[in-house]
């Protein structure tokens, strides 16, 4: 099922390795457990879901799954980075874009040194076993950025793979000369494992001046030393090329990006009867360069490159102890160090720029943050959980805060659970806030908090799943420019509800829906009150049909003290139809926007009419 946040199940708690797939998180407590007896509000997205689409990035599908999760877009394919980027997330009325939300592969930090907020061309369907996104602050265990809510890529599992090879090439073709094109082959051989794959994609776009290129590749080695140890890496590469056409009534030539992203990460983990944990070591690193480009009407091309690099590197420990029936503790020590540089050079010698301005536009920064933390979790008998958590963060420049969360479940009725939660959330100032630009502040800058206070209630029948929450955000030291310096100034109140359902109707049909409504004392761009998606999924012999309709209303898209704030309306349908030719060859087509809808998410960047694509996948 796609929405099954919390999912069929027994009512008594029960051990996690008896529990299906679908009830299974390890986003909220590090290790595997059942979602059921925690109190977070969590949706999980299966590589089956990731993949009926046929799309290459796992946002647009997180952007229909997710209640209340919405990705900002400007065409057909590639998001960029950048002033007038796509690609930025928002939760209940907080936003990647401002470091807010946090994107995890396997569990370790995803995002940008310089400026915080994450990457979104660099995250593939390919690489993901399953998606798990926990919608509210995971501060405790992840610590800055997670203020809002953690998109968790768990990457290719393949721990039940048998001795043997698989290998997946996919090809499709369509609108604005877009092509995509992934080939993806999993090896296992007694007690190594592999997966690697590469992809690469482009499109016109349906502006002039936006093209897009992208190549990226992924890589994941293992070894199962026994039962109890295992040793995996993984690596992940992505370049893209992209260019920002400027808004449609102030149009630019020339702001081009050339972006390389990388990951590394080796993990070292342990599992025993009443111990299970991992060591790990990761590094998320990058090189921009940019071209600020210039307006088309009357303005002067730029002279310099605007360059970058930075890297987000770590050590992460933990363990969860089984203490006693029912009961169990997390341990853990995470370590980051946060580098940036950014600096400018000329056009036509690659020397490096050093005016007055662009030493204010410069930066050179090492920063370092260490946190302990520790989570208990307790059943009580069959009815309820208890679960809490406390986190000790220090930011070399930010200092040290402390950061709780405490939580019960109860479960009234077989497979129903009503469950709350009061958790922190907090992100540390940026590179950018502290030294970057003439509003640098490294003198007094603290880290932004927030209390989320939510309550649910989570129900599954036979065939039959939905889940309602309630929450209320209540957000200060929110860290804005006034005068020329970035301060700690202002809060915001953000209040909301969320709904999901998925009914098997048949063996053949499913239905799923999602809601959400964001009251935002502060709106931001890119999140609109209410979303809603219905959708629904057919699989009858060899034919298959995916379609989805969205909703957004009241969606802010661009913030203006003085002319006022601008809203847009958008009703969208997609649908994918496939058929297997042969037994491991399948044909697809889909079309997005069919209803032809005039939107915008960014105000300014009109999206794409109806578009059209159609491909072939064949497994070996």
């Amino acid at each position: 099922m796609a929405l099954a946040a919390c999912g069929c199940g027994t009512y008594a708690a029960e051990p996690t390795d008896s529990v299906s797939l679908e009830n299974v998180t390890v986003t909220g407590v590090r290790s595997a457990a059942d979602v059921r007896q925690l109190p977070f509000t969590v949706t999980t997205i299966s590589k089956e879901v990731l993949n009926e689409n046929y799309r290459q990035n796992i946002l647009p599908t997180l952007a229909e799954q997710v209640p209340g999760l919405m990705v900002a877009s400007r065409g057909v394919l590639g998001y960029g980075v950048s002033t007038g980027a796509a690609g930025g997330m928002t939760m209940r009325g907080l936003s990647s874009g401002a470091g807010q939300m946090m994107v995890l592969i396997d569990g370790h930090p995803q995002y940008n040194g310089v400026y915080g907020h994450s990457i979104a061309d660099s995250y593939y369907s390919m690489m993901a076993e399953r998606v798990e996104v926990l919608r509210g602050p995971a501060s405790v265990l992840y610590g800055s950025n997670a203020m809002g809510g953690v998109i968790n890529i768990v990457t290719d599992d393949l721990s039940t793979l048998r001795n043997g090879t698989q290998t997946t090439i996919g090809v499709g073709a369509g609108s604005y000369g877009t092509i995509q094109t992934e080939a993806m082959n999993r090896l296992r051989k007694g007690k190594f494992f592999s997966s690697i794959g590469g992809q690469y994609s482009r499109s016109d776009n349906h502006r002039p001046n936006m093209g897009f290129e992208q190549y990226g590749g992924f890589l994941k080695l293992g070894y199962d030393f026994s039962e109890h140890w295992k040793l995996t890496g993984d690596g992940s590469v992505t370049h893209f090329n992209a260019s920002n056409p400027g808004a449609v009534t102030d149009p630019m030539h020339s702001n081009d990006q050339w972006i390389t992203r990388m990951t590394a990460n080796v993990v070292l983990e342990n599992n025993f009867d009443r111990v299970k944990g991992a060591i790990s070591i990761y590094d998320n690193f990058g090189i921009h360069k940019i071209d600020d480009g210039y307006k088309a009407n009357g303005g002067t091309p730029q002279t310099d490159l605007f360059r970058s690099k930075d890297a987000l590197a770590g050590v992460s420990w933990y363990e969860t102890i089984r203490a006693w029936e029912g009961a169990s503790w997390t341990l853990g020590v995470d370590y980051q160090h946060i580098y940036g540089k950014a600096w400018y050079t000329n056009k036509q010698t690659g020397e490096k720029v050093v005016t007055q301005r662009r030493l204010m536009q410069s930066c050179h920064v090492h920063d370092n943050e260490i946190a302990g933390y520790v989570q208990y979790h307790q059943n009580l008998g069959e009815r309820w959980s208890l679960d809490a958590g406390l986190r000790l963060d220090n930011h070399s420049q930010a200092g040290t805060q402390w950061i709780p969360q405490g939580g019960i479940v109860y479960r009234p009725i077989e497979n129903g659970q009503i469950k709350a939660l009061v958790s922190k959330g907090f992100r540390n100032p940026t590179t950018r806030e502290m030294y970057l630009y003439g509003t640098a502040n490294s003198d007094s800058l603290k880290a932004e908090n927030m209390m989320n206070y939510e309550i649910s209630w989570h129900h599954s029948l036979k065939d039959l799943s939905y889940g309602l929450t309630a929450f209320f955000i209540d957000g200060k030291n929110m860290i804005q420019t006034i005068a020329g310096r970035n301060v700690n100034s202002g809060g915001f109140i953000n209040k909301g509800i969320e709904a999901d359902a998925s009914w098997n109707l048949t063996p053949h049909w499913t239905v799923m829906t999602n809601h959400s409504y964001v009251y935002m004392h502060n709106p931001i761009v890119g999140a609109p009150r209410y979303k809603g998606y219905l959708g629904a999924r057919m699989h009858y012999g060899k034919w298959g049909v995916v379609a989805g309709l969205q909703q957004l209303s009241h969606l802010c898209t661009a913030v203006d003290a003085k002319a006022g704030n601008s809203y847009k309306e958008a009703t969208l349908l997609n649908v994918t139809v496939d058929y297997e030719l042969m037994k491991n060859i399948t044909l697809w087509a889909k079309g997005d926007n069919l209803f032809a809808c005039k939107y915008e998410i960014n105000k300014g960047y009109v999206m794409p009419r109806a578009t059209f694509m159609a491909g072939v996948k064949v497994k070996m």
